[in-house]
């Protein structure tokens, strides 16, 4: 009978999911036994790839998993830190030869959201479109590379340390999405102070060094303008599409179009246009255009690609952002979600077809 139920508990534990590397269990060598006595009693041996909050939910997840198979009455987890060894063939066997996300052979579509000014809410699209996309059944990272205005962990509610396996670091994930950014490595309300060569290393870790687990999209969130930051990325990703952001004024679009002579001048294929705050819907049912019209349609024209969403102004979008809620949570059901999973649809039917290496999915 125990040797039965021991199996059942080894099995529970296969198919269980690894909150840190989002693995099932059964493929990284995290179980070393299972025992369960008469009465019922539970005794599992556990490796742990890190301490912290991260290994505690490892075991909150080994122990509750355990204790929902029959006839298992308690659980006790008997966890020890794995060697440094242990982790670098961990990482090994789960991530395989280290290369950078989007590279050659990489499936992953990687879109840079840019603008040619600040203020037209290009984090915010990039962390509504990302949330829409992983809601849609795609995996889906976000970069957050615009280092002097990082917001995005704030605006997904993805505060918090990257957890470091070797030489691997693991991206903080919400609502579906993983992310990373500067606001991780910075110290609270410190100015970043960085010139060039100091912006490229970084990018070039977060691209090479993050753990990203080949995902369908990645999302980099450019600062405004055409500066070290967005000629490094055409650097690391040529392979990398645009995605201009711009409001309906006449003026946010003509230098938005900055941005879209940059991207032709590295080669980078613009994939559209989205315009945001396109108009406000009053309380009586009325479109208010209060930052003009045309502005997103002009920019698609002028960059012969097309408008792929309008975004309307909403409050709740803009609370939810303070509170580290996507729209889909602080204002579900809307319009301005409705545009969000269109443009998503969109942009997936604009995902061309990459063929992989089979090699880069271990595990």
């Amino acid at each position: 009978m125990n040797s039965s139920r021991e199996e059942q508990v080894a099995a529970a534990l296969d198919t269980t999911t690894d909150p840190i590397l989002n693995r099932p269990l059964h493929t990284l060598g995290y179980v070393k036994s299972v025992r369960v006595k008469r009465l019922g009693s539970a005794v599992i041996d556990l490796a742990i790839p890190v301490p912290g909050a991260p290994g505690h939910q490892l075991i909150e997840a080994v122990t509750a998993a355990a204790g929902a198979v029959a006839g298992v009455r308690s659980v006790r987890v008997e966890h020890h830190l794995m060697t440094d060894d242990d982790r670098l063939d961990l990482m090994s066997k789960v991530r395989g030869e280290k290369r950078p996300v989007g590279g050659p052979g990489s499936a992953t579509y990687v879109i840079a959201v840019s603008s040619g000014k600040g203020g037209v809410g290009k984090s915010s699209v990039t962390t509504n479109l990302a949330v829409s996309l992983a809601s849609q059944g795609h995996s889906v990272g976000v970069i957050d590379a615009d280092v002097w205005g990082y917001s995005i962990p704030r605006m997904l509610g993805a505060e918090g340390v990257p957890v470091v396996i070797a030489d691997s670091i693991l991206p903080l994930r919400a609502y579906g999405v993983s992310v990373i950014s500067i606001d991780y490595f910075v110290p609270e309300g410190q100015a970043v102070v960085w010139r060039g060569p100091m912006l490229h290393k970084a990018l070039e870790q977060f691209l090479s060094d993050v753990f990203w687990d080949e995902p369908d999209f990645l999302l980099i969130d450019m600062p405004p303008g055409t500066g070290d930051v967005a000629i490094s990325i055409s650097q690391f990703v040529p392979r990398a599409r645009v995605l201009l952001v711009t409001t309906p004024q006449p003026t946010a679009r003509r230098v938005a179009s900055r941005a879209a002579r940059m991207a032709d001048r590295v080669d980078q294929k613009l994939i559209g246009v989205v315009e945001n705050m396109s108009w406000f819907t009053g309380d009586d049912g009325k479109r208010y255009t209060i930052f003009g019209e045309g502005g997103g349609a002009a920019l698609a024209a002028e960059s012969e690609v097309e408008l792929l969403a309008q975004i309307p102004i909403l409050p709740e979008m803009r609370a939810g952002a303070d509170r580290g809620e996507p729209v889909t949570v602080s204002a579900p059901g809307s319009e301005a979600v409705a545009a969000f999973d269109a443009l998503a649809h969109r942009i997936t039917k604009s995902r061309p077809r990459i063929r992989t290496h089979p090699e880069l999915r271990i595990g």
